[in-house]
């Protein structure tokens, strides 16, 4: 068989990396022993599905056809090829073990002396999770078949006990056995029991975003009727009429406070303030219309704040897939469209290796810039490197990403056309101001002609990454369901493309 596959074959480099690794934590639930067939070796599988995943070939079924009448496959397996059973047994049993393969190929390539951490470029892409957007359903829908599963489990374990006392007493058997009825309807109890501890989580975390709101609210408030001059927009959750009347009251006090001062810049301040208050009373009562025109309730206006939010997140209101809960419906981005599916974050090399990874519920990139930096640093540190500059996209543009502890950074704040545009037209030069915020800041910092030449760096590093993972590796949809299952398949499908990239180094030029 050594002579089937020329000696640079991808196949013979996955059976050297298999050996290097650490794959103890799949030998650990090895059945050895007991009666029947002896299992397959845990490495010639993993070897398997790494190859597999390399060369885009991610179902089981088509693993176990190509371990017959593909020869790379069949050199893998030494002819003794698993069913698709065992495959899918094998990567669902061991999920928790692929992030740790991902750090070892990583630390490979690291020893290659690959993986340039000078420049990261951090993106996200949605990957379709394995589900339906039509098995989406209402929280009511749910929580009524919820009720009906457990009606169902009450009425058929008082059939069975009826059943199995029956049977007993004439034949005196035991009756362990559940009719095929009960076993039938398990899975989809499960997927209905999980769809409802989702919406629970979910309605607990639209809560507690409720309390910090009206946290925020008050503190935002307490500050105006102070009469602090606050800048910037509206809190989420501040009163509207409370906060005009503070603001009608912080003009008024104003006026009162110039009573009696002469000169020409009392003059213009009172002017001012008259001016100012007029527009509060205009907006009071504005404000006090509105609230009395919304007579729906605080009710209906929390399932407004939570609808906001939802759509914020790329999903209805109270809506859940019942085949997938942990997915999402979120935008496709450029192409147009939406996918029932999930966020991946890729942070990428300047010599095209992934880093570190995360995925999302989160239907935007907002808030996955700290984890995704937070899995890169992790990585980077484990090889004794540190990341000196990262590059991010207008989706991260947040002061909160902005300011969070870690390296530098370059994140734009609107496309990249607008960002070189800026820079040759209006270029700076020299640190931004103190006093201006951090958006101001990265603004001015990005109009610098050589920090926007850096950027451009971001889509040609990133961009490649996430097409090799889609096109090469063929991860369009996760095969399997559920969060913690699909982080498993990322991981799995990352380390194939670094796999890549390592064996693509180490193959003799010319």
């Amino acid at each position: 068989m050594a002579d089937w596959l020329p000696d640079d074959h991808l196949a013979w480099f996955v059976l050297e990396v298999i050996d290097q690794i650490d794959t103890a934590a799949f030998h650990e639930k090895r059945r050895l022993g007991r009666q029947g067939r002896q299992g397959y070796d845990p490495d010639m599988l993993l070897a398997l599905l790494i190859y597999a995943y390399a060369v885009g070939e991610r179902s089981s079924r088509r693993i176990e056809k190509l371990c017959v009448d593909h020869v790379a496959f069949r050199v893998l397996c030494a002819q003794d090829g698993p069913d698709h059973s065992t495959l899918a047994r094998f990567r669902a049993v061991h999920e928790s073990a692929f992030k740790d393969v991902f750090a070892q190929i990583l630390r490979l390539c690291g020893e290659a002396g690959m993986v340039k951490v000078g420049v990261v470029a951090i993106d996200g892409t949605k990957i379709a999770a394995n589900s339906s957007r039509s098995a989406n359903r209402s929280s009511e829908w749910v929580r009524e078949q919820a009720q009906r599963a457990a009606q169902e489990i009450v009425d058929e374990a008082e059939a069975t006990d009826a059943a199995e006392d029956a049977e007993s007493a004439v034949s005196g058997s035991g009756g362990e056995d559940l009719p095929t009825q009960f076993a039938t309807r398990r899975g989809r109890r499960a997927n209905i029991k999980k769809a409802l501890e989702e919406l629970e989580r979910r309605e607990a975390a639209d809560t507690e975003a409720d309390a910090c709101d009206q946290e925020n609210a008050e503190e935002f408030l307490a500050r105006i009727e102070a009469g602090e001059a606050v800048v910037g927009p509206l809190r989420a959750g501040v009163d509207p009429v409370r906060y005009q009347r503070a603001r009608v009251e912080r003009q008024r006090q104003r006026i009162a406070d110039l009573d009696g001062v002469s000169g020409k810049a009392a003059s213009r301040q009172r002017r001012d303030a008259r001016k100012a208050l007029k527009q509060a009373e205009q907006a009071l009562s504005q404000a006090e219309a509105e609230g009395q025109a919304d007579m729906r309730g605080p009710a209906a206006r929390a399932r407004d704040k939570r609808a906001a939010r939802a759509r914020q997140r790329g999903a209805t209101a109270d809506s859940i897939n019942v085949t997938d809960p942990d997915s999402r419906m979120m935008s496709a981005g450029s192409g147009g469209g939406s996918v029932q599916g999930y966020n991946a974050q890729v942070a990428v090399t300047d010599d095209h290796l992934i880093l570190g990874i995360h995925l999302s519920q989160d239907a935007n990139d907002t808030h996955c810039y700290r984890p995704t930096l937070a899995e890169a640093n992790a990585h980077a540190e484990s090889l004794g490197k540190n990341i000196a500059l990262t590059l991010a996209d207008a989706g991260y543009f947040t002061d909160e990403n902005l300011t969070s502890p870690g390296p530098d950074r370059l994140i734009a704040p609107g496309k990249n056309h607008q960002v070189h545009t800026q820079s040759r037209e209006r270029p700076a030069q020299g640190p931004p101001p103190k006093a201006a915020s951090a958006k101001d800041q990265m603004r001015y910092r990005l109009r610098d002609p050589a920090a926007a030449e850096r950027y451009k760096r971001r889509s040609a590093t990133v961009e490649t990454v996430i097409a090799h993972l889609k096109d090469q590796i063929g991860l369009r949809r996760f095969a399997r369901r559920g969060l913690t299952a699909a982080t498993a398949e990322l991981h799995l499908a990352a380390a194939a493309v670094n796999l890549n990239r390592l064996h693509h180094a180490k193959a003799p030029q010319g």
